[in-house]
């Protein structure tokens, strides 16, 4: 009898086991399914703003409304960083998500459309 209930107890093991790697599997499938979808999103975003040649002056308006408040008028920094030669540190993918993920506190994340994003952009390069 120590057979079978041993036998049986090795079913029942099994069985939890196999639930518990079907949920996890479920739970890992759910997980790369968002990030691929965000992840997709966010590079649709940046490839429409690097195909699009954006305008320091009005990029230099954006900047005043938004930025200077941290940055300075100059852009040469306050809370936030000097960002003259910013383009020499980061490439424009890095700027990118910099500006709408606001990656390093305090800065906050923006939400800003590609050709507002091109032209902050065309400003920060004409900050060299």
């Amino acid at each position: 009898m120590s057979t079978s209930s041993s036998t049986a107890a090795e079913r029942d093991f099994k069985s939890e086991f196999l639930k518990i790697v079907f949920i996890l599997f479920g739970v890992l499938f759910i997980c790369f399914s968002i990030f691929f979808i965000k992840h997709h999103e966010n590079n649709k975003y940046i490839i429409e703003t690097l195909e699009l040649n954006g305008s320091a002056e009005e990029g230099d308006a954006l900047f005043k409304i938004n930025c200077v408040g941290c940055h300075g008028i100059t852009a040469r920094g306050l809370v936030g960083p000097d960002l003259h030669s910013i383009t020499q540190r980061l490439n424009d993918k890095e700027i990118i998500k910099q500006v709408t993920g606001g990656l390093t506190p305090p800065m906050p994340s923006f939400e800003i459309d590609p050709v507002n994003m091109s032209n902050l952009l065309k400003y920060l390069h004409s900050l060299e």
